[in-house]
């Protein structure tokens, strides 16, 4: 059987990376810091047995296969870099030089290690220390300064190259999307962030995954990854080219383009569809009073309520931007002062939005439009069993008016919505109530310009 052994730097900081030999690292980074590392080495395999030594950072040895169906990992050893101790047990045999402290000096003695655990030290005159004598100075043999994986593959046929994957940790991705705001249309533009927290990579093929995907093990990062706000002080941006996508199973696959170089705490931010055009629809809303599980009771308080702010990005099919699956993320949105300055009007998160479904999020609250609600009249009265041997039923009726002003120089429209779940219906109102859903009702209100309109309706409940 022939050994064949290799050395390469972290994940692809190789010497030969301008050569045609050079291995090539491909990564599929996930949102909960999932690392998928795909590793193509110039290491040519024999049939059979084949060992080879590895220098890389976050390897898990419980993950590594090889995407190459000829070939079957038999055996993967991950030895990381060294500690104290395990640069002791390495010297068990040798001696060393120890630096002391005492007092305002400092000097060296020279001691063999026997034991690291519990510490056995023989001295120059052949009495044996008990406890450390001091600080070591490893020779740097004895230090590995990097994760070394051995790895024992098993070769149906000879190959031409060696092809590795696994699973590692401590890259995040997120999605970010510049809504910019003129009147009912929107220019939309979006960035996908890559950030690593632990891992080092030169010049990689990056692909980002979009999806659901459940997590059994390693839900703890074992780099025990740092704030990132300090990351946030640096950051390389390629947005002159759009990332393609495709879908794998029930995920959706970004490749961003080109090739990537990433460091720790330095995010690096890629285009993920070129600037779109879409039509944009602003809401407001007035959210219900109703408790959506739960009996309502009387109270006589006047409650301000906020007006919320609503957008509606619409996404036909078979349109560009519609047509495009949107990984989850955030939502900024822009529009343009009376000077022409951008300024942000609201920021929300988005969820997974497949292609042809409109983006919908809430901004925040209105400013100039307010709303008020009260309980204008409530009753509560015991129903008779609808059978005998049944529970007797309970029957609340409620009225509300919701006063809402509007300050703005223009008239709008503003949406009372309500909803709640169980037996429940609009006996009376001022406006007819539309059903949404069998949960949902809404009341559409005019409000003139610098002036006000009032709701008034009653609901009914049964127990």
């Amino acid at each position: 059987m022939k050994l064949l052994a290799i050395s390469y730097g972290l994940l692809g900081v190789l010497e030969l990376a301008s050569t045609p030999l050079a291995a090539q690292t491909s990564l599929s980074i996930y949102r909960d810091g999932r690392v998928v590392v795909r590793r193509t080495l110039p290491q040519a395999l024999q049939q059979g047995r084949n060992a080879v030594t590895l220098r890389l950072e976050g390897f898990d040895p419980a993950t590594v296969f090889s995407p190459d169906s000829s070939i079957s990992l038999v055996s993967a050893t991950a030895r990381f870099p060294s500690t104290t101790d395990d640069a002791l047990a390495r010297a068990v045999g040798q001696t060393l030089t120890f630096v002391r402290d005492s007092g305002l000096s400092r000097d060296t003695i020279r001691a063999t290690v026997l034991r690291v655990e519990p510490p056995q030290y023989r001295l120059a005159d052949g009495r044996v220390l008990l406890e450390q004598p001091g600080a070591p100075l490893f020779p740097a043999e004895l230090v590995r300064t990097v994760p070394e994986a051995q790895v024992l593959l098993d070769a149906a046929r000879a190959r031409p190259r060696t092809e590795l994957a696994y699973v590692s940790q401590g890259m995040t991705w997120e999605a970010l999307y510049q809504v910019m705001i003129s009147g009912n249309r929107c220019q939309v533009s979006g960035t996908a962030t890559v950030t690593s927290q632990a891992l080092r990579v030169d010049s990689a093929d990056v692909q980002l995954v979009a999806g659901a995907i459940r997590r059994v093990r390693n839900e703890q990062d074992q780099f025990g990854a740092p704030a990132l706000a300090g990351a946030l002080r640096r950051a390389a941006v390629q947005a002159d080219v759009a990332a393609t996508e495709e879908a794998v199973g029930e995920t959706h696959v970004y490749q961003l383009p080109g090739k990537l170089t990433i460091e720790p705490n330095v995010p690096v931010a890629t285009a993920l569809f070129p600037r779109s055009s879409a039509p944009v629809i602003e809401e407001l809303i007035v959210p219900g009073v109703l408790p959506w599980r739960g009996w309502i009771g009387q109270t006589a308080e006047q409650n301000n309520v906020p007006v919320q702010v609503w957008y509606t990005i619409k996404r036909a099919a078979r349109t560009p931007f519609g047509d495009r699956p949107l990984p989850a993320g955030t939502v900024q949105l822009y529009q343009a002062d009376s000077s022409g300055r951008v300024q942000l009007i609201g920021e929300s998160a988005n969820n997974h939005t497949a292609p042809g479904q409109d983006l919908r999020v809430q901004s925040g609250d209105a400013f100039d439009v307010t709303a008020e609600r009260v309980q204008t009249d409530f009753n509560q009265e015991q129903l008779p069993p609808p059978q005998r041997g049944m529970a007797a039923r309970q029957r609340i009726t409620a009225t509300y008016r919701v006063t809402i002003a509007n300050a703005k120089a223009s008239a709008l429209t503003v949406d009372v919505h309500e909803s709640h779940a169980g037996n429940w219906r609009i006996t009376d109102s001022s406006v007819p109530a539309e059903k949404l859903s069998s949960t949902e009702s809404r009341f559409r209100i005019s409000v003139p310009a610098t002036g006000q309109a009032t709701l008034t309706y009653t609901v009914q409940l049964e127990s």
